[in-house]
């Protein structure tokens, strides 16, 4: 087996892609029953993608966005998102949003599915980064809220956070700037929920670094800095001017050789101390994630600079926005891709804004007049 890490290149052959996200999402996502859509984009021609039925109305717009811009994609959709569907295509590989017990009862890889339910757990990934010796924020880990005794509250620095050991897009995650706070934050949750106590980690700069395993090669898929709004993800810009790549690879490596495929992220802050940087990590998403469509989509059109991030829109039909004279121009290298499309249905999008920082800056304030 290989521990040769490589870089960039997308894995080739025939995929039946399904991202719905309503196996591993928060309740209250606005629009989650539509992200399905966001994965078209990273689909070749011979794929076949599903998509939520509700998306048909949107379909003949992104389809003709993609072509006008040179973005290859499949036009070979199966309007329903059963997973059944994942065994039926002979020839094609799976391609799913998060490989949990559901999709593995349809395609069965008891590695996979093991490794990835292991590092979602918050508390199993302190416990593997312990061992590997990956910096971390200072964590106590709880197999229950009814852990937490006073004594624990009293004794644990402010502030900090406390987690759920399992949470996406930021739920179950509450900022405690006092024990007042902490004990307010414990009652949220159900008696039996494990969770984890973490200091603060003094910074405004956290990271993506991304990696896919493709035929047992670890690739480096790219490093991202975040967009944050609070606790939850809002978009990410690329490239970035940190890429500590070393900070969380004997950790990616040990995923690789449990049976981790596909594409998973770590989140890492960036704090300044006075002996330097560090690079502590602060989870995996064993699982594509925000940063991971656009990632591709910028890699497929040779973008080098962009900004991906999350918009509102008084619209609900593609038709009715006006991308002219900003839509991405493969000439330029800048304008707007439409990444994450089906959710304008609840009035949201996620843009990929292409080109130097400044043309993003007045991209940016375009759409705001625009959307």
């Amino acid at each position: 087996m290989s521990t040769d890490v490589h870089h960039g290149y997308l894995p080739s052959g025939r995929y039946i892609v399904n991202h719905d996200i309503m196996r591993c999402t928060a309740d209250g996502v606005v629009g989650n029953h539509l992200y399905s859509g966001r994965a078209l984009g990273l689909t070749d021609p011979d794929d076949y993608i599903q998509l939520n039925p509700q998306l048909k109305p949107l379909w003949r717009d992104i389809n003709r966005h993609y072509n006008r811009i040179g973005l290859s994609h499949s036009e070979n959709v199966i309007w329903d998102v059963d997973i059944c569907e994942l065994a039926l295509h002979k020839g094609f590989t799976p391609s799913v949003f998060y490989f949990g017990p559901q999709e593995a009862s349809v395609w069965n890889d008891p590695s996979w599915v093991e490794a990835v339910e292991y590092i979602n757990s918050k508390n199993n990934f302190m416990a593997l980064a312990a061992e590997l010796g990956v910096d971390v924020p200072q964590t106590r880990c709880y197999n229950s809220v009814n852990e937490i005794s006073e004594y624990e509250v009293v004794s644990l620095n402010m502030p900090c956070y406390l987690k759920a050991a399992i949470s996406v897009s930021g739920v179950g995650i509450y900022r405690c700037a006092n024990r007042e706070d902490l004990r307010d934050a414990i009652d949220r949750f159900d008696r039996d929920v494990p969770v984890q106590v973490q200091e603060e980690v003094k910074t405004e700069l956290f990271l993506n670094l991304q990696y896919r395993v493709i035929d047992n090669h670890l690739v480096r898929l790219a490093a991202s800095e975040q967009i944050l709004e609070g606790c939850a993800h809002q978009g990410n810009r690329f490239p970035s001017n940190y890429e500590p790549w070393d900070a969380i690879e004997p950790m990616a490596q040990w995923l690789r050789d449990r049976g981790m495929k596909g594409i998973f992220a770590f989140d890492v802050a960036v704090v300044d101390t006075p002996d330097g940087l560090r690079f502590p990590a602060i989870e995996c998403n064993p699982r594509f994630n925000g940063a991971s469509y656009p990632t591709i989509i910028a890699q497929k059109l040779d973008i080098p600079e962009w900004t991906a991030r999350s918009f509102t829109s008084r619209h609900r039909k593609l038709s009715d926005i006006d991308l002219s004279g900003i839509e991405y121009d493969m000439k330029t290298g800048e304008g707007v891709v439409i990444v994450n499309w089906g959710t304008l249905l609840e009035g949201k999008l996620v843009l990929l804004l292409a080109g130097s920082a400044e043309y993003q800056d007045a991209l940016f304030n375009e759409l705001k007049q625009r959307l």
